[in-house]
């Protein structure tokens, strides 16, 4: 499985705290993070203060690395429901691999059996038995605990062994503590934590490509902001309600994401006047990566993010990317290019942005659409297009019309105009 596909919740195995089977807490797998050798620390850091940030405003919860690889959380006095939601919003968290419900029970073999026999109850098929020792001081080793837990299981249940392909798995963690018991998890995303890896503005459009594009880079470490330009005041508000929406799906991923809304109309309407009709898409693209680059400086971005792929419209020709490259000096990450549209879709669905993109709008981008687009623009002539139209200096004014929200899946923001005055990236 994908580790960016949706998933259904993680079932609560039905052992209540009441019978004495130990604390239900969440522990995590991590996996590309193991392998940073000294640098190790950082990435970890990270990575806890995003988990923390995921779960703030569920109280009190409490994080605890475990060696390299593997972090538990705990919340005192939780509700198995509450443990649950826990355990899903870590799914969601970039450098997580994988995402189990754990019961916490003592270091004491008559404790770890029962919980363990309970815990496969109801079960149908074929079981095994996975044991691991952190510990090595353990009177048992990891064979051994696993023999004996198999014994008992078979002994209460019945259920025949089968180790290669297992119907159903149980998992026996040695902590130097305590033991974690459990049964089934979750994949999470995998990558690197959001933020290790620099920041970026992703262009969002209220399409499919731009939010898929999002995800692939904050899960290789980028921190990302947002850029949406609606066709108004000649279009509707609904690319906006779009474009927020695709946002808020996607701060899960990053947590304290932020969206900024640029009036596009009357510029375009200023690119109509200034040139040759069928460079319109490629000169408006322009227009766009020069206002992104302009907002970008003000936000301590190092890179522009789109969700161009090669050939997948007309006016996505090897030429015309060229051309858009020349707009701007800061690099422009294309993580799609050689993607094709079903696979983005199949992403896009995974990540749950699929069924907001797929809602009908008005964006600038149909606004004013030539009947022919050119396929290989010359850049020379969009060059004097922006000369008519002075367009550094256009990309520097629409930056001061930008709005900026924060839809945050945690909770709703007002939304802010952007203040050139004063330094616009003050959060981290």
């Amino acid at each position: 499985m994908s580790a960016s596909l949706e998933h259904a919740p993680l079932p609560v195995t039905e052992i209540r705290d009441d019978a004495g089977l130990g604390e239900l807490c969440v522990l995590m797998k991590l996996g590309e993070i193991v392998l940073k050798g000294s640098n190790r620390k950082l990435f970890e850091r990270r990575l806890h203060n995003n988990i923390r940030s995921s779960v703030r405003d569920l109280g009190d919860v409490r994080l605890s690395q475990r060696g390299a690889g593997v972090i538990i959380l705990r919340k005192r006095d939780a509700s198995d429901l509450e443990i649950a939601e826990i355990a899903d919003r870590m799914s969601h968290v970039m450098g997580v691999v994988w995402v189990h419900l754990v019961r916490r029970v003592p270091k004491d073999l008559d404790a770890i059996t029962d919980v363990a026999v309970r815990s496969m109850a109801d079960r149908e098929g074929t079981f095994a038995v996975r044991a691991r020792r952190r510990d090595k001081r353990f009177e048992m080793t990891s064979s051994e605990l696993a023999g004996r837990l198999g014994a008992r299981i078979i002994d209460a249940h019945g259920y025949r062994v089968n180790l290669k392909h297992p119907d159903n798995t149980l998992y026996v963690e040695v902590d130097k503590d305590e033991v974690f018991v459990f049964t089934d998890g979750i994949p999470g995303q995998g990558g690197l934590p959001s933020g290790m890896s620099g920041r970026g503005l992703v262009l969002m459009s209220g399409g499919i490509d731009s939010p898929v594009a999002a995800h692939r880079m904050i899960r290789r470490g980028l921190k990302v902001d947002f850029l949406h330009f609606s066709g108004m005041p000649f279009t509707g508000p609904e690319s906006i309600y779009k474009a927020y929406s695709l946002v808020r799906r996607l701060d899960r991923y990053q947590v304290g994401s932020r969206l900024f809304v640029v009036p596009f109309g009357k510029a375009q309407q200023q690119l109509k006047s200034a040139g040759d009709e069928r460079l319109q898409i490629v000169a408006q693209r322009r227009l766009m990566l020069k206002t992104a680059e302009a907002l970008a400086d003000d936000l301590k971005a190092e890179c522009l993010i789109t969700g161009d792929a090669l050939g997948q419209v007309s006016s996505q020709t090897m030429t015309n990317i060229t051309a858009l490259d020349d707009a701007v000096d800061l690099p422009i990450l294309r993580p799609l290019i050689g993607m094709d549209k079903t696979e983005i879709m199949d992403q896009a669905r995974g990540i749950g942005t699929l069924a907001i993109s797929e809602l009908p709008d008005e964006d600038c981008c149909t606004m004013l659409t030539p009947r022919q687009v050119e396929t290989a623009a010359q850049v020379g002539d969009l060059r004097r297009i922006e000369r008519r139209l002075d367009a550094e200096e256009l990309a520097e004014y629409l930056v001061t019309t930008a709005q900026m929200h924060k839809p945050s899946f945690l909770g709703e923001e007002a939304p802010e105009r952007v203040d050139k005055t004063r330094a616009v990236a003050t959060s981290s």
